[in-house]
């Protein structure tokens, strides 16, 4: 039958189809054996990012926040995004362009990248206000929305009420750590 083979950039997996012989390197996957596909099944929890972490891995390369978007795109986890949150993530990081070191132009690439690669959800019902800082309700619409069980951010406390609707508030080094990743 030849040779398939996929790289991804994060994690360079391959995979190599031989007669009826799947050899699989870099995790599992589902071989359509009709139509000789291979469909890459590895994939961790769906989670939102929330735009304090964006922010903060915009600012400084160092520490949890820097490191969540840098594996964003590989097979550990994937990242729902909605109209509202790119937007306010554009916002945010235009508004502070001496602190992220970042022009627009910059900006858009780094948000076009993540849109390329996240789950893209429209919202369909609005439960407003839920949380305390009724400016993060778009991120728990979102989560809910996308089957997302997480909520990466550094404002913990303004997502009480979220594990109502099964989401979890959590750090980014927390997170980190539940995937294995460093903290």
């Amino acid at each position: 039958m030849g040779l398939v083979e996929q790289a991804g950039a994060a994690d360079q997996r391959s995979w190599q189809l031989t007669g009826a012989t799947l050899a699989l390197q870099g995790g599992p996957a589902a071989v359509d054996s009709r139509a000789g596909i291979v469909y890459d099944t590895a994939m961790g929890p769906r989670i939102v990012i929330d735009t304090s972490v964006f922010i903060s891995a915009l600012r400084s390369r160092r520490g949890a926040s820097h490191g969540l978007p840098m594996l964003v795109g590989g097979s550990g986890f994937e990242i729902a995004l909605s109209v509202p949150l790119v937007v306010e993530y554009e916002d945010a990081a235009k508004r502070m362009p001496e602190a992220t070191g970042l022009g627009p132009e910059e900006v858009d690439d780094v948000i076009d990248y993540l849109c390329s690669v996240a789950h893209l959800q429209e919202i369909h019902f609005l439960w407003r206000p839920v949380l305390r800082d009724a400016r993060d309700d778009h991120v728990l619409e979102l989560a809910v929305e996308a089957g997302c069980g997480v909520v990466v951010t550094h404002n913990i406390r303004d997502f009480a009420g979220a594990e109502d609707f099964g989401v979890e508030a959590v750090t980014p080094g927390e997170f980190l750590r539940r995937i294995g990743g460093r903290s």
